[in-house]
C-alpha cells in the first residue's frame, strides 16, 4: 500500500502498473463491499473525483481544465447539484 501523503509523481514511478481484469476485480469488490447494488464502471471514478472537488468549493474553471472538459457546460453538472456547496455563502 503506498503513503497517501507520497506525492503522485512519486506513486506512478514506484508503482507497478495493474492489468485491466485486475482492477474491474478490485472495482467489482468494492462495488459488493459498499452494497451499491450495480456494477461500477471507471467512468464512475471520474465523476466521483468532479463531485468530490466541486463540493470541496473548488473553481469551476479549475474543474474544467483538470478533467479536460472542452466546455464548461460538462462541469457545470458537477455544481449544480451540489446544495451544500453554498450553505455558509455568506457567513465569514
Amino acid at each position: 500500500m503506498t503513503d497517501p501523503t507520497m506525492p503522485v509523481e512519486t506513486v506512478r514511478k514506484s508503482a507497478a502498473a495493474i492489468s485491466r481484469s485486475t482492477s474491474c476485480s478490485m472495482r467489482y469488490c468494492a462495488g459488493v463491499e459498499a452494497k451499491l447494488g450495480f456494477k461500477v464502471h471507471p467512468h464512475m471514478l471520474r465523476h466521483a473525483c468532479g463531485y468530490a472537488l466541486a463540493n470541496r468549493g473548488h473553481d469551476t474553471r479549475a474543474l474544467q481544465a483538470y478533467l479536460g472538459h472542452k466546455n464548461i457546460q460538462h462541469t457545470v453538472r458537477y455544481t449544480e447539484l451540489s446544495s451544500t456547496r453554498f450553505k455558509n455563502f455568506w457567513r465569514e
